[in-house]
């Protein structure tokens, strides 16, 4: 019989990140959790796709067959973001001479 030792409530309201570490809630020592290898798993899918399709989200969430809106919240569910543009750290100069 399984008996659950994490209240509902604290279960859903962990971090991501800590699901998978020493003395979070279902770690086995030594042993990432289930949960914390589909979290993985799906992470790397959605880079994949948005890689893939030049981080259009559109076109990824068509490649996994999901809704635009279901991506967008996986994405911000994973902290899933794209990097922004460096700035170069010397101004160019747009004027004529």
């Amino acid at each position: 019989m399984y008996v659950e030792t994490t209240p509902r409530e604290t279960r859903h309201s962990m971090p991501i990140e800590t699901l998978g570490e020493p003395g979070a809630p279902g770690h086995v020592s030594g042993a990432p959790t289930l949960k914390a290898l589909m979290i993985d798993y799906e992470r790397r899918l959605i880079l994949d796709a948005l890689n893939a399709s030049g981080w259009h989200q559109r076109r990824a969430a068509a490649r996994l067959g999901v809704l635009p809106t279901t991506l967008l919240e996986k994405m911000k569910r994973l902290g899933i973001r794209r990097a922004r543009a460096v700035e170069p750290l010397t101004p160019i100069d747009l004027t004529r001479s």
